[in-house]
């Protein structure tokens, strides 16, 4: 009897809690369903208190407790101060802690390390050390969701200052800037990519609204990148000249020199940065043709051809490269680094092979911007009278606007060299004096072409 007893009192208490649970269940819904309709029209006060009872109390029932808890609480942190701005910037950072332990899948890591070292960050709550070791968790852990241009930015900037201090190393200094713009130029080509096949249907006006919103945010993400990769070689500085560059490679070189992504490495900065007269690119220039005779070592051993007089023996090498390579964006990349090669000697070679890296990659706006910068220092060289001679900026400035169209990482350089090149260019005040307006304007110098003058 008693046994039977003790049976039915636990069946009793087993449908209470249930009954309790699902009373509950039903409450957190109904809050649910309240919050997040404020939430979408930004109401994050009003969302507050029925957020705050579903996230109590139901933490795992819907991932918009923390998608659009996240919002809710930044809303507070932005709005309040002194110890209430310090209460809610820890519920915060608690809610992301606990995003990861409800929902492991949808909370990536680097995005919620990210997520936590910028609000730590934008509130003076981290130090350097903290940071780069965070980012560095991160970046090294789950790469493929480290997106946030921020992030990347500070990730590279702590690293450096902490070398500054004298805590890091040169040598970590560089492998973390190749990582970091590797990562900048291969979420870029997502975007390009996604740009430019949108923009043909921009120009044609077929967009649907739906493509008119992804263009405008692979724009603005590729916008953001760029300015974040200015800032980085900005943060870079003097520590990669010649002069840093050059004796750390020295030192490293017997250790370092059959780890061939190290001497790819060293030889593409001393590249870029214009030490092939150094002995020590040679060195490491052979070494790299010993471990891995690739496309982009035949434009190196161009360079140094050219450098020493063999224009055609160079010329042959970067075919080669071109011949070589197969992958249409590295290709791109290469005829763009010979380009720059011929850019003081040969202008219009220099164009020859700027066109060739925009045929592999229309995208490549770098090109673009070469061109226009060949054009506008030719100025002096076309036409026979200074009208035609200025008209030559047209023809650059409509190069570099394309540059950031095509790669709207490079707007800010673009817009700034359309605007500088198009001052230079002949004013409403020369073409009305001149009579020439609507009128085209040919040139028989390399540039080639023609422009139609502005009508008034």
């Amino acid at each position: 009897m008693k046994t039977k007893l003790y049976f039915m009192a636990l069946v009793l208490l087993g449908s209470m809690g249930v009954s309790n649970a699902q009373a509950q269940n039903q409450e957190c819904m109904t809050n649910l369903s309240i919050y997040v309709e404020h939430a979408k029209v930004k109401n994050y006060e009003a969302a507050y208190t029925p957020w705050k009872m579903v996230y109590d109390n139901c933490p795992d029932i819907n991932w918009a407790n923390f998608a659009y808890g996240e919002r809710i609480l930044k809303d507070r942190v932005k709005k309040s101060s002194g110890a209430d701005k310090e209460a809610n910037v820890q519920e915060l950072l608690t809610l992301y802690d606990n995003s990861r332990k409800y929902f492991p899948k949808k909370a990536k890591l680097a995005e919620f390390i990210i997520d936590k070292v910028l609000l730590k960050y934008d509130n003076k709550m981290i130090s350097d050390e903290e940071i780069y070791s965070e980012l560095s968790k991160a970046f090294n852990e789950d790469k493929p969701n480290f997106k946030n241009p921020k992030a990347l930015y500070l990730y590279f900037s702590s690293l450096v200052d902490l070398h500054k201090a004298g805590s890091k190393d040169l040598q970590e200094v560089f492998d973390v800037y190749d990582d970091v713009t590797e990562k900048i130029e291969d979420e870029n080509v997502k975007l390009t990519d996604r740009i430019s096949k949108l923009l043909p249907k921009e120009e044609a006006g077929t967009l649907t609204s739906k493509e008119k919103k992804q263009l405008k945010a692979a724009t603005t993400n590729s916008e953001s990148f760029g300015k974040i990769e200015g800032s980085i070689d900005s943060k870079l500085g003097d520590l990669a000249d010649c002069g840093n560059l050059i004796p750390l490679y020295q030192k490293s070189f017997e250790e370092k020199k059959n780890d061939v992504n190290w001497v790819k490495r060293a030889v593409g900065r001393m590249f870029n940065k214009e030490c092939t007269d150094d002995p020590m690119f040679k060195k490491l220039f052979e070494a790299q043709m010993a471990l891995d005779p690739s496309a982009d070592a035949y434009v190196y051993g161009g360079n140094l051809k050219l450098k020493a007089g063999d224009r055609n023996g160079a010329v042959a090498d970067f075919n080669k490269a071109l011949d070589l390579e197969t992958d249409a964006r590295k290709k791109s990349n290469i005829a763009y680094k010979v380009a720059t090669v011929f850019r003081r000697s040969s202008k219009s070679t220099a164009r020859s092979y700027a066109q060739k890296a925009i045929d592999a990659n229309p995208s490549n706006g770098r090109a673009y911007l070469l061109i226009a910068n060949l054009y506008a220092t030719s100025a002096n060289d076309c036409g026979s009278t200074p009208f035609e001679k200025r008209a030559v900026y047209w023809r650059a400035a409509e190069m570099a606007r394309k540059a950031g169209r095509v790669d709207p990482s490079l707007s800010g350089r673009a817009n700034q060299s359309a605007a500088s090149y198009s001052a230079k260019a002949p004013s409403k005040t020369d073409i009305f004096n001149s009579g020439m307006a609507g009128k085209t304007v040919t040139f028989n110098c390399w540039v080639g072409g023609s422009v139609k003058v502005p009508n008034l």
